[in-house]
């Protein structure tokens, strides 16, 4: 049987050190063909879609919030400000290094746990399995899919391989 743990923790930690990864492809790319960066970090797949730099702060608010939450804990706030693949790397890496502070037993027995999430002016109760089978890892791998489909529509040579990572 697998724990909550082991189903959070190590999970969104990989998928955040792919991100991290695919950022520097990102950020290399638009170094070796001397443009802007700043077009890829406000770039869209479509006009009414997020820009890139929101899809970042959104997976990495999913994955700290998940933990925080599954341990009872209050998750920590960012302030939402990169503007750059530097800033944007080093948000995913304070929350690589913000999950890795939590151990098993912080996180396994919460499949029953309520959960309460505020969402704009609402608030979504689940039970912790269902919140992170359901709710959390889907939404960290669209924005992380999304993040890498804008990239990869901008030319930035990535593969399924970067998104997978090594397993």
């Amino acid at each position: 049987m697998i724990s909550m743990y082991q189903a959070s923790i190590p999970t969104l930690i990989h998928t955040l050190s792919n991100l991290v990864s695919i950022l520097q492809k990102g950020a290399a790319h638009a170094e070796n063909k001397k443009f802007d960066p700043t077009v890829l970090i406000n770039s869209r797949l479509y006009p009414d879609m997020l820009p890139f730099s929101r899809q970042i702060q959104i997976a990495t608010d999913n994955a700290k919030g998940c933990a925080a939450r599954l341990a009872g804990l209050e998750p920590p706030k960012y302030e939402d400000t990169e503007a750059s693949f530097p800033e944007l790397i080093a948000r995913v890496q304070k929350t690589i290094d913000y999950l890795k502070t939590f151990k098993p037993e912080q996180i396994d027995g919460s499949e029953d746990k309520t959960i309460s999430l505020p969402l704009r002016n609402n608030v979504m109760t689940f039970q912790g399995m269902p919140y992170l089978l359901n709710f959390v890892l889907p939404n960290v791998y669209f924005h992380v899919t999304t993040a890498y489909d804008i990239l990869r529509h901008n030319g930035v040579e990535l593969g399924k391989q970067d998104f997978i990572g090594k397993v």
